[in-house]
């Protein structure tokens, strides 16, 4: 079976999943208004996964647990009792829960404080204990336990695996957020998505040896932390003995409890997993990283976070912002710099942008010398165009900015530039705005453009013999993306039309002011004399004014122009169609002038 047929697989499966688990959202119906669903879902969901990979070991637990409670320090031996980094002392199940309908909340309050420190601060991060209040108070706390014991709510690791269970967690976040109506910025990634950043980040990579050193993997916009499972995955597939160990940052306390709950049931240390705003309380200040995959949030502002953030920008290169600030209402360049300054010396980034990382800002301004700083410095790789539709929560189109540290002799001073926008297909059935995937032919066809590195049309056929997949590739010197902003003054006339001096200078008419962007890699006095001068005698250029700018010319890069039909052709055809509709007139009103005489 190939991954394409494995994901499709797996996606219905996970679809059932969440869907029947979502039902439970009937028992909550008049307690709960439907956006306040995901508050009791949610953290149910995690207790009963939890529960669900206690279960073989519980007796063990308990065995355990009456033979060390008096010791004050006992957490090691029942994590060991466990098999997981967490573990139960309650006497309950959700079987003997459901068993005493009558003390159904003291019992479930047992339950819960049964669980180890990591579990509880878990639940609390989430508001789960005043749910516990709120769901008793309203008569439902029983009905929702008995929901979560039915057989088709079984989260036994055996048959659901930690991955498929994080896209469960995923699937019922997005009901959730979409429930709350949610900002297009606050998207969801979708494994295709997910899997080409990784096979690009992955490429030509080597984790093979007895000695490899651990390979660290950070999320800085983690949400339910399925990019950093599907980058461990990714790995593992290449070399099942390499070391990978995963680093995340979430702002959302549920999708952060969700992210803990799968590091924990997965063996890894659940610190490496923090709670807070990556922007103003960074956790992971002066830790760098092997690879950095990331799909921060777009088209959100970042006002909340600006007396911090700004703070840090006054510091120069000891922050990570010192390079410059991109525009208030939009936060997705500040993410991108944080990935760079957590970049190792040999680190490489996949993060997704939209479209205004490319060209926003003028010469000198925050977007444009973030865009300079990573183009001088030679870290900027490729940049992939995805297809649209290719979010469940945003249509618009989007980026991913491979960022290298250490780019390969043959690319150094160049950038790649991928159009895939059309190297998708259909979905039979969209899933919100997701109305494409990124099929592993696409995602063949996207690395081989990327791994050739040059410019090129690379197209592939499918079975069906009626879908064609096409991935431009373009190869640009990085200095062709820069230009010299220039300040073009004229001289001020006196009443005679004489230029007015002053000094011995002219005086500028600041109404005839302009600018001129000249291209990096084009002398400013040669541009100057043949493109300005000829028509505009005695002007000069203000160097003083003078800025530097960078953008990036997606769009313009792969226009391709069409020809337009000639004139006497179109014409010809206008005068045929006249013709036409002429003759049908005439026929239409002289066959009924003839029925009235």
């Amino acid at each position: 079976m190939d991954t394409n047929e494995k994901i499709k697989i797996v996606g219905t499966n996970i679809q059932e999943k969440a869907n029947l688990i979502w039902n439970v959202a009937n028992s909550l119906f008049g307690a709960y208004k439907p956006h306040e669903y995901g508050l009791v879902i949610l953290p149910m969901v995690v207790i009963k996964r939890f529960h669900d990979c206690l279960l073989p070991t519980r007796e063990k637990v308990l065995d355990t647990y009456e033979k060390v409670k008096q010791l004050a320090v006992k957490d090691g031996f029942l994590r060991t009792a466990s098999g997981y980094r967490f573990y139960n002392t309650s006497q309950y199940t959700f079987e003997r829960l459901k068993a005493d309908p009558e003390n159904i909340k003291t019992n479930f309050e047992a339950y819960i404080n049964g669980f180890s420190d990591n579990v509880i601060d878990i639940l609390a991060n989430m508001g789960f204990f005043t749910q516990i209040e709120r769901m008793a108070d309203a008569g439902v706390l029983y009905q929702v336990i008995s929901d979560f014991t039915a057989d088709n709510a079984d989260m036994n690791p055996e048959k659901i695996s930690a991955i498929d269970m994080g896209y469960v967690f995923e699937n019922l976040v997005q009901r959730f957020s979409e429930s709350y109506d949610e900002e297009a910025g606050a998207h969801f990634t979708s494994r295709d998505i997910i899997y080409l950043m990784c096979d690009l980040l992955t490429m030509n990579a080597d984790f093979s040896g007895e000695d490899a050193p651990a390979k660290t993997v950070y999320d800085m916009a983690m949400g339910t932390s399925q990019m950093l499972t599907c980058m461990e995955e990714r790995v593992h597939a290449l070399d099942k003995e390499a070391e990978i160990i995963c680093y995340g940052q979430e702002i959302n306390p549920f999708t952060f409890g969700i992210a803990k709950a799968d590091m924990l049931i997965r063996g890894g240390d659940p610190e490496n997993m923090q709670f807070g705003d990556t922007l103003n309380a960074d956790k992971f200040k002066g830790y760098t990283f092997d690879y950095i995959i990331s799909n921060p949030p777009f088209g959100i502002d970042w006002k909340r976070e600006a007396a911090d953030v700004e703070k840090e920008h006054k510091l120069g290169d000891a922050g990570r912002f010192g390079v410059g600030l991109p525009q208030k209402s939009d936060g997705q360049m500040l993410f991108l710099l944080n990935g760079i300054a957590k970049l190792k010396d040999t680190g490489r980034m996949a993060i997704i942008q939209n479209g205004s990382s490319l060209f926003t800002g003028d010469a000198g301004s925050g977007p444009s010398e973030i865009r300079r700083y990573i183009i001088e410095n030679d870290w900027l790789d490729a940049i992939v165009q995805l297809p649209n539709d290719s979010f469940y929560n945003t249509g618009i189109a989007t980026y991913i900015w491979i960022v290298s540290k250490n780019k390969p002799e043959t690319y150094r001073e160049r950038i790649l530039l991928i159009d895939a926008s059309k190297c998708c297909e259909a979905r039979k059935r969209p899933i919100g705005n997701k109305r494409v995937d990124i099929t592993e032919s696409c995602r063949n066809l996207i690395t081989q453009a990327y791994s050739e590195y040059r410019s090129a049309l690379f197209t592939k056929t499918l079975e069906d013999k009626k879908t064609a997949l096409t991935c431009k590739s373009k190869v640009l010197d990085a200095i062709s993306l820069g230009y010299n902003k220039i300040t073009v003054e004229s001289p001020a006339l006196d009443e005679d039309g004489n230029p007015i001096v002053k000094k011995g200078k002219p005086v500028a008419d600041t109404s005839k002011r302009d600018t001129e962007s000249v291209p990096l890699d084009e002398d400013v006095d040669a541009y100057f004399a043949r493109e300005v001068l000829p028509y505009r005698p005695g002007a000069w250029i203000d160097k003083s004014k003078t800025k530097v700018g960078y953008e990036i010319p997606f769009t313009r890069t792969f226009y391709e122009y069409e020809e337009l039909e000639p004139a006497a052709d179109i014409a010809e055809r206008i005068a045929a169609r006249e013709k036409v509709l002429i003759e049908k007139l005439q026929a239409l009103f002289g066959n009924g002038g003839e029925q009235d005489e």
